[in-house]
């Protein structure tokens, strides 16, 4: 499965369009007013289906990740010195970057591949593509995503 992650052009907050490979809209992504980045998912059907919040103050920072209104868990990132990895303590992923911060995979405990996300670049917004082994994993691949790209924003900020 395929899902290509739009940011959109005019938006006051974090506002993103996520397509599957079909060009069905599969998730939006609504950013709030919050201290840090709060980013609320929407189904296809326009129901809350998750949420990234950025735990502020946290050195070094953190996003917790919410589904279906619970906690399931938290990403941030490791201290490297070239290849960025993110640290997920939710389903047992690892998350590993390429040097300039536009590829990541994400793989399994067992260091299976879970996903494959690419930043394209020469585009006005932040534009992804998440090729999906398994498209149980698209709203969890989403939320890592998000939390990667909002860690980016506040790192540029």
């Amino acid at each position: 499965m395929r899902l290509y992650f739009k940011q959109r052009f005019f938006s006051w907050f974090d506002s993103y369009d996520v397509y599957d490979e079909w060009g069905n809209t599969a998730f939006q992504v609504e950013g709030q007013p919050a201290w840090g980045h709060r980013l609320h998912i929407l189904d296809a059907g326009g129901r809350h289906a998750g949420t990234v919040r950025e735990v502020v103050f946290s050195i070094p920072r953190r996003f917790e990740l919410f589904r279906n209104g619970g906690y399931v868990g938290s990403i941030r990132k490791e201290l490297t010195l070239f290849r960025p990895r993110f640290f997920v303590d939710y389903n047992g992923w690892q998350v590993t970057g390429d040097v300039m911060e536009w590829a990541y995979s994400i793989t399994d405990r067992d260091g299976r591949p879970v996903a494959e996300v690419s930043k394209e670049l020469l585009n006005f917004t932040d534009t992804y593509t998440i090729d999906l082994r398994n498209p149980e994993d698209a709203l969890d691949a989403l939320m890592i995503v998000l939390a990667i790209d909002a860690d980016k924003c506040a790192r540029n900020d």
